[in-house]
C-alpha cells in the first residue's frame, strides 16, 4: 500500500478542530472523508473501508465507543485512532478493550496525529510483507488477529503495540534493529526521543513468546544497538 494515496476517515462533530485535521491529512496526500456523526462513518465504513479510521470518542448520537464496536465487527483490519480527552484514561482502556488500534489526546497535536497515522500504515505493510499465520520455536502467531499461540500454553492476546514490534522483527529478521528504528516506525514517534517504551514492550513479548524470558531464543538484545529476531 502507497501511504500517500491512503484513505483516511475522520470522524469529528467539532468544525474547526475537523478543518485543521483534515487539511493538514490532505497536505501529506492523503485522501480524507469527513463525518460528523458516527451513524454516517459506519455506514460509510460498511460500503467501502479506508485505510485507517481516526475516531472521537465524544459525538452526537451514538457515541465514538459504540462507533468503534461497530466498525471492528465489520472490519477487525482497519486501523482506528481514537481521540480521547486529555488525562482521562477510562475511555482509553475501554477503547483499546474495544479493540483501537491507536489513540491520541485532545486537544489534538496535529504532528502527533499524522505520525500516528503514518505508523499505523506501515504497520500495514509489515503485515503484508508476512504470512497470515506465521510459526518459529513452538509459537504460531496470526499477527493480524493478534493472537499467538504456544504448544502447551492458553492463547495469548497481543496489544497493538506488542504486535506491531513483533512484525517488524519478523519482517526484519536476522537483521539487528535499533529502538530509534522501532520507536519511529511502530509508535511514530520521533527517533531522538529518549524512552524505556520499546523496552518495557519487549520484556512483556518475551513473557508470551519465550520459554525462559530472561534467556532469549527469539527476542535477543544487542547491546549497543537494540534488538533482532531469530527463529
Amino acid at each position: 500500500m502507497k501511504t500517500d494515496a491512503a484513505h483516511v476517515f475522520v470522524v469529528e462533530d467539532e468544525d474547526t478542530i475537523a478543518l485543521g485535521v483534515v487539511k493538514a491529512l490532505q497536505h501529506q496526500g492523503y485522501t480524507v472523508t469527513r463525518f460528523d456523526r458516527g451513524e454516517t462513518a459506519i455506514a460509510a465504513f460498511q460500503q467501502s473501508p479506508p485505510d485507517v479510521v481516526l475516531l472521537d470518542i465524544m459525538l452526537p448520537g451514538i457515541s465514538g465507543l459504540e462507533v468503534l464496536r461497530r466498525m471492528k465487527s465489520a472490519n477487525r483490519e482497519v486501523p482506528i485512532i481514537m481521540a480521547t480527552a486529555k488525562g482521562d484514561p477510562m475511555d482509553r482502556v475501554e477503547g483499546l478493550e474495544l479493540g483501537a488500534d491507536d489513540y491520541v489526546p485532545k486537544p489534538y497535536d496535529l504532528q502527533e496525529i499524522l505520525a500516528r497515522v503514518r505508523a499505523r500504515l506501515r504497520a500495514l505493510e509489515t503485515l503484508n510483507e508476512l504470512p497470515p499465520v506465521f510459526q518459529f520455536g513452538d509459537c504460531e502467531v496470526d499477527l493480524r488477529k493478534r493472537v499467538l499461540q504456544r504448544s502447551g500454553q492458553p492463547l495469548h492476546r497481543l496489544t497493538t503495540h506488542e504486535a506491531g514490534v513483533l512484525a517488524y522483527l519478523i519482517a526484519r529478521r536476522g537483521k539487528d534493529v535499533s529502538r530509534e528504528e522501532l520507536l519511529e516506525k511502530v509508535w511514530g514517534y520521533a527517533p531522538t526521543m529518549q524512552t524505556r517504551t520499546v523496552d518495557n514492550q519487549i520484556l512483556k513479548l518475551r513473557k508470551k513468546v519465550e520459554d525462559v524470558p530472561a534467556d532469549p531464543r527469539h527476542i535477543l538484545t544487542i547491546h549497543g544497538k537494540g534488538y533482532r529476531f531469530e527463529e
